[in-house]
């Protein structure tokens, strides 16, 4: 009998831990410093463009998410579907800032995105143990 294939680690998990903290650094970053003023508080035309690009894929990952938790048969699959509505709601705030002109929904947005990477990330992990 042929042995059974080897389990590959994944590396999905990192990669989702050092983007949730690099979100938060940046959050930090942006309340620091104004290096990323260009991106807060770009002019109007430019302003307006990345709200409406953040509220369509506020949408999207709303609509997702919904597909996710109508068709999940397990805990990180709901897991995964509470992701995106979390980044669903990210993106609205960073639309919202964009719309009004305004750094702190944005930097508030980072904050909500890096949060919520790391803590789903963790119950991703602690689900994929328990089975």
């Amino acid at each position: 009998m042929a042995a059974p294939p080897a389990r590959r680690a994944s590396t999905g998990p990192g990669v989702a831990l050092v983007l949730g903290a690099a979100a938060i650094g940046a959050a930090i970053a942006a309340g620091r410093t104004d290096l990323l003023a260009v991106l807060l508080e770009p002019p109007a035309p430019v302003s307006w463009m990345l709200g409406s690009v953040a509220a369509v894929a506020g949408v999207w990952l709303l609509l997702r998410s919904s597909e996710q938790v109508g068709s999940s048969r397990e805990a990180t699959q709901l897991v995964r579907a509470i992701r995106l509505v979390f980044l669903a709601v990210a993106a609205f705030a960073a639309s919202a800032g964009w719309f009004i002109g305004s750094p702190v929904p944005i930097v508030a947005a980072l904050v909500i995105a890096g949060v919520d990477v790391l803590e789903t990330t963790f119950f991703l992990m602690v689900a994929q143990a328990r089975r």
